[in-house]
């Protein structure tokens, strides 16, 4: 389940941004490494079943808390309830020095403002509250799937 989760969520991300053009934030970004680790727990898991695989479902757990408050940060950003911790999600602030030097000081390639919801396929959840969402289902799911597995 970690394995075809993660891989859904790191495949619809990789799709906005590559097929669809979509430009990720930074937090976008961030809450992609969560999903990363899940998929490593999960081909572990299914690599060495037993206790190894048992554990890599507990360690499981953790991850997706931070990835469902990564989510809860990300839309809060989106909502203008708070600012982004991220020093990359707010706009430059240039100060003196020639109109060349500010220049120079750009970055390469132009950062989408955090506070910038990306909605996919006009659904009425922005991506970044919808991999919360997502999280939260497959925490219950493995949840309940440690639970029963302890209880046997």
């Amino acid at each position: 389940m970690l394995v075809l989760a993660s891989a859904f969520a790191l495949g619809l991300t990789w799709y906005a941004e590559h097929i669809l053009e979509y430009v990720p934030c930074e937090l976008c970004l961030l809450e992609r490494m969560p999903w990363r680790i899940l998929l490593v727990l999960g081909v572990l898991a299914l690599l060495i079943p037993g206790r190894i695989g048992f554990w890599s479902a507990v360690l499981s757990i953790p991850v997706l808390v931070i990835d469902i408050g990564l989510a809860i940060l990300h839309g809060g950003v989106e909502h203008k309830w708070w600012q982004s911790p991220l020093p990359s999600c707010h706009a430059p602030h240039f100060h003196g020095g020639s109109f060349r030097e500010r220049l120079l000081s750009m970055p390469m390639r132009p950062a989408k403002p955090c506070d910038d919801a990306t909605y996919l396929f006009h659904l009425p959840i922005s991506m970044s509250v919808l991999g919360g969402l997502f999280a939260f289902v497959l925490l219950v799911l493995i949840s309940y799937g440690i639970w029963r597995e302890r209880r046997s």
